[in-house]
């Protein structure tokens, strides 16, 4: 029984929801959800997609990175669904880390699959597994979803990614890059709709405002 498949969520995602007065639901992939996903989506407030495992490039068009991690083609094909009822329901979105990324697929982007190859370093995720040593600023546009949402327009963070936004997609626009190597850093609608994406992780920051901003966002 211990080598059952599980749908997990790490307790620093919930407790972020539940410190700025939200009542956190594992939504776990389910075919049942249908192509739609309004059945789900009905439920909630606001979607957060957390992070997790490289997206199947096969859903942007581009082929198996030799450094790609093992993909998990269910889960990328039920948040694509649930993602698009979101936004069809005008259901405000966050997405952290992979789930910036799967916004910017999801609107017809693409990604870089390998940071390293593209900036010359391994600092965005120094150690696989550990946010140690991978702090940086990240600078965010004035006047954005992202700058309102972290409070300010520098804002210090920590990462843990080694793929990042390459070709925008539709209706979105980059609104943070990293202070040091210009990376995209965040992601947003450019329609006025509630839909930010970081590539940061901020439940792993108990003084991040990111994760409240939602919660604040789905109570109105």
């Amino acid at each position: 029984m211990w080598d059952l498949d599980a749908a997990l969520v790490a307790a620093n995602y919930i407790a972020a929801v539940q410190r700025a007065g939200g009542l956190a639901v594992l939504v776990p992939p389910d075919s049942e959800h249908g192509e739609d996903g309004h059945q789900v989506l009905s439920l909630l407030d606001g979607l957060m997609l957390i992070g997790g495992p490289d997206l199947d490039p096969t859903s942007y068009g581009a082929e198996l990175h030799p450094e790609a991690e093992e993909r998990q083609p269910a889960r990328d094909r039920i948040e694509m669904a649930l993602l698009a009822a979101a936004r069809r329901r005008a259901i405000p979105v966050l997405g952290i880390c992979r789930g910036m990324q799967l916004i910017n697929v999801q609107a017809g982007g693409t990604l870089h699959q390998h940071v390293p190859e593209m900036v010359g370093h391994e600092r965005h995720r120094l150690d696989v597994g550990s946010l140690e040593g991978n702090d940086h600023e990240v600078v965010l546009d004035e006047g954005s979803l992202a700058a309102r949402a972290a409070g300010e327009r520098r804002h210090r963070v920590v990462s843990h990614h080694h793929q990042v936004v390459d070709r925008v997609g539709f209706g979105l626009a980059v609104t943070g890059r990293d202070g040091e190597d210009g990376v995209p850093e965040a992601v947003e609608s450019t329609n006025g709709e509630w839909l930010l994406g970081v590539q940061w992780h901020p439940e792993a920051d108990d003084a991040s405002p990111v994760i409240a901003a939602l919660v604040d966002r789905a109570r109105g």
